[in-house]
């Protein structure tokens, strides 16, 4: 750890220790792996002729089909054997040479489906087909490797970003983290208050307790205007997981980092010494000998011992450190799945997530003394059962149960102290602790008779109850303006709390939807849908969201699609806004604000030297505005999709909404103007009232190119051209002026002009793959403030006159990530390697230009940092990652 350092230090030597520890990582571990991915590729045999073609058979909401019959055809005769698939859907064929081929696969209670198959020479990507209900057309993808067609599928739209663990296994995905990586992809402005929706295998979930390898696929806006839904499909991720299979199989990864291949923070004055181990794995074959009875077995161990580095001023001149930050997260999930007859299966699946961290809160102005420590773990218990009534009706049922547990506190009780943009030291006056109890359910009835296929079905997203204590702040909190005031000892603001600060409540939400996809013509189909939404804590009972979408093919060959489509969404409260209502009613907390004024000066560093206490003082409140009810936004869309390919697809798309009544809040006890000293009601002090008065703007336009561009090249580029323009930061956020919103219309605060995502693999051989990921983004805006508490409000977020908020910029965005990985096989036995028997080396670099992505721009003109970012994102990283595959 290095603190207050000169320039000078920068040039100082590690101890003989460390440089010999860190010699020895990179003799030992990196350049050995290096040589293996050059060295052994040139003596590695050839696969032996024949490939293997492999693939997952999903009904109409991607869920795995068990029990299917899969034909390879090449005319005029079969070419193998029909194959059965297992409890996860997969099929496999061995040993096939080169030709076209057709799979055909027939399932009792779905429509016949036959894909067109090409073998050239190496082994075909992993096809992912879709079953239909009769009468409904039916559609095949390969999403890793992807056979990409446009099609008049209401629920195929081509302006997405959907990949499968084949793509995601060859490409740079930082420490697995595909939640991560796919939300690049995402559109901030249709992400709702409670941020983005997730929905795992159908039903809407609070946080992703999946491990890598259990994932089957990610997707983004898929169906865009589904019904089934409560946000547009740009707002939200949708991922399905794997089955337990009838056979056993299992992949097993470790990943391992060390910061002495890393670059240097250009923040810290050495480069701080860091490494992240995570192992994880999945599972998974009968149970015995049963062949209905099935399991799964999941999960990860992730050790990161990191840094977080500092870079503030005090009196005594620049903090520049670094300061240990430890997380540990060990998750563990066991699936055991029954088939009970060909039309009826179910599963069974718990899961245990413990994800504690240490000294979190640090960097930038924060110091190591206003630091907190966590301890989180998560309980969950899942039930699926899918159902097939009859060949026209099929029936799927989930239901969640969870317990979370949420703790934070500080690592001292000190009374805490803010330099605005300088400096926060003291304690991090943090006692939190929240425990939840959740059930999620989902119910989906999908109904196919003659040209139309209608679901239909209830959705209850949260039923949670919580119990909640807050003992922030009991020890308070100064505020200063500045380094002056600070060292003259005149703060702005004293805050502190006091309170038995418990409260427990029900977090209801439940809603349920109709949906008609109308195939009107074969060039030519309908989607029209109602969803209705009910939460318990604004009584709001007129939340009807009307969802239409249409797609025509207007050639004969239909290579070109027209899409688009239209819906109302709306949004909710989440849990803390009701938490806060209860907490702050002035009698479960008491939190009391003391500004200096005019006519009275604030004591430092007793703000209760002159008499009084807390118990005399006004306390704030929180109130819901009596005309408060929920936000929504209309969505809407037209594009084009043209395949340009037998597997490459081109879609260009518009996309249009329109936020009304979103929420913010207000201080509507705030001193009156033009003086900013009257306060309206001197009994009470900070009085916000949340309220649904806000509104937003965006239009943007996407390019999106995926498939197999050329032979060896798959993946998916996206191009985005928005502006978003708003007047509303989200329920949390407070104007300048309370009582002048005038200037608050401006760049939404994570608006960003253009925007380009790439997620490619690249593989010039059977065994070698190369893989890339690139980020560029124009800079989001930051806003211009004096520095000053103006209006008296305790916010001190006030501008210079004629200023709006975010008229500033910061720089823009650039990230180049590449992967190569090389293919072992066990054996040079046929069947070993045809079953997939491989160990595959990898070697990772992420930010391979170490270009330096700087965040958290100050824009206060009383700091010394003004016009500068205080922190930035990772430099260039390095990571050896290996998998094991059976």
């Amino acid at each position: 750890m290095q603190r207050r350092m000169t320039a000078g230090h920068d040039r100082q030597t590690w101890p003989t220790t460390v440089t010999t520890m860190k010699r020895n990582v990179l003799r030992t571990i990196w350049l050995p792996t290096l040589v293996l991915l050059g060295v052994t590729s040139a003596a590695a045999q050839n696969r032996p002729g024949g490939v293997a073609v492999t693939g997952t058979v999903v009904d109409p909401r991607r869920a795995p089909v068990a029990d299917a019959t899969v034909k390879l055809q090449q005319e005029p005769n079969p070419t193998e054997e029909p194959a059965k698939t297992d409890a996860a859907g997969r099929f496999r064929f061995e040993g096939v040479g080169d030709g076209s081929y057709s799979v055909e696969v027939e399932h009792e209670g779905f429509a016949r489906s036959v894909t067109p198959l090409q073998v050239r020479g190496r082994t075909p990507a992993t096809l992912t087909i879709k079953l239909s209900l009769p009468s409904v057309v039916t559609k095949v993808t390969v999403v890793g490797d992807e056979t990409a067609q446009v099609s008049t599928d209401i629920t195929e739209n081509l302006d997405t970003a959907s990949v499968d663990q084949n793509l995601l296994e060859k490409v740079p995905v930082f420490d697995q983290d595909f939640v991560t990586a796919m939300s690049a992809f995402l559109d901030a402005g249709a992400i709702g208050t409670s941020g983005v929706q997730t929905i795992v295998n159908g039903v809407e979930v609070s946080s992703v307790t999946v491990s890598a390898s259990a994932v089957q696929e990610v997707r983004i806006n898929q169906n865009p205007y589904s019904a089934e839904y409560s946000r547009p499909g740009r707002g939200g991720l949708e991922i399905i997981t794997k089955e337990a299979a009838s056979d056993y199989h299992g992949t097993f990864n470790f990943i391992f980092r060390d910061s002495v291949l890393n670059a240097r923070d250009p923040f810290a004055l050495v480069r701080a010494p860091e490494q992240r181990r995570i192992f994880e794995g999945a599972f998974s074959g009968p149970i015995g000998h049963s062949k209905t009875w099935s399991f799964m077995l999941s999960g990860h161990r992730q050790e990161e011992d990191l840094q977080s580095i500092v870079f503030a001023q005090d009196l005594s001149g620049p903090i520049q450190e670094n300061v240990p930050s430890p997380k540990r997260d060990t998750l563990l999930s066991l699936h055991v799945g029954h088939q009970f007859s060909e039309n009826h299966a179910a599963y069974w699946q718990y899961t245990e997530w413990e994800y504690p961290s240490s000294n979190q809160g640090v960097g930038g102005f924060v110091l190591p003394e206003a630091a907190t420590n966590s301890n989180q773990w998560e309980r969950e218990w899942v039930f699926n059962d899918r159902l097939t009534i009859s060949p026209h009706l099929l029936f799927q049922f989930q239901f969640l149960v969870g317990w979370e547990h949420h703790g934070t506190t500080g690592v001292n009780s000190a009374q805490k102290i803010v330099v605005q943009d300088a400096f926060t030291s003291g304690g991090a006056q943090m006692d939190l602790l929240g425990i939840e109890r959740n059930l999620q359910l989902s119910a989906v009835a999908s109904w196919t008779h003659a040209k139309h296929f209608v679901k239909f079905g209830v959705n209850v997203p949260d039923l949670s109850h919580r119990d909640n204590m807050n003992h922030n702040n009991f020890g308070g909190t100064y505020h200063f303006a500045s380094l002056n005031d600070y060292q003259a000892k005149l703060p702005d603001t004293f805050r502190q709390q006091q309170g038995a600060g418990t409260v427990s409540y029900w977090d209801d939400q439940i809603a349920g939807f109709v949906q008609d996809e109308y195939r009107f013509r074969p060039n030519l189909s309908f989607s029209f849908g109602l969803r209705y939404n009910w939460q318990n804590h604004l009584h709001d009972t007129t939340q009807f969201a009307p969802r239409f979408a249409f797609a025509f093919s207007p050639d004969k060959k239909r290579k070109t699609v027209i899409r688009g489509g239209a819906g109302v969404f709306y949004d909710r409260t989440g849990a803390n806004p009701p938490g806060d209502l209860l907490l702050y009613n002035g009698m479960v907390l008491r939190n009391v604000l003391i500004l200096t004024l005019p006519n009275r000066i604030l004591t430092y560093p007793d703000p209760f030297s002159g008499g009084g206490s807390i118990a005399t003082l006004p306390t704030d409140l929180v109130q819901f505005d009596p005309t408060i009810h929920e936000p929504y936004s209309i969505q809407y869309s037209l594009g084009v999709e043209r395949q340009l390919a037998k597997r490459t697809t081109l879609a260009v798309t518009y996309n249009g909404s329109r936020g009304i009544d979103l929420f913010r809040s207000r201080n509507i006890n705030a001193p009156l103007p033009p003086g900013y000293t009257v306060i309206p009601n001197p009994a009470i002090g900070v009085l916000r009232n949340i309220e649904s008065s806000g509104r937003q703007v965006g239009n943007s336009l996407e390019i999106t190119l995926r498939g197999q561009v050329t032979h060896y090249v798959t993946g998916l580029v996206q191009y985005t051209l928005s502006r978003t323009s708003n007047n509303t930061g989200g329920v949390g956020w407070f104007p300048a002026n309370q009582y002048d919103l005038s200037g608050e219309w401006s760049r939404a605060d994570f608006d960003q002009r253009h925007r380009l995502n790439l997620l490619e693999s690249f593989s010039p051989g059977k065994q070698l793959t190369f893989g890339v990921g690139v980020q560029l983004a124009s800079g989001k805006p930051y806003s211009m403030t004096t520095g000053l508490d103006s209006f008296n409000t305790g916010l001190a977020n006030a501008r210079p006159a004629g200023v709006s908020r975010n008229s500033l910029e910061g720089p823009a965005y650039a990230d180049l990530d590449l992967r190569l990985s090389r293919d072992f096989y066990f054996s040079k036995a046929k069947k070993d390697r045809e079953k997939g028997k491989v160990t595959t080396f990898g070697f990772e670099a992420f930010n391979v230009l170490n270009h330096v992505n700087y965040t958290s721009y100050v824009g206060n003109l009383q700091s010394h940092f003004f016009g500068q970012a205080v922190s930035a994102l990772p430099t260039r990283r390095l990571q050896l990652t290996a998998r094991f595959k059976f």
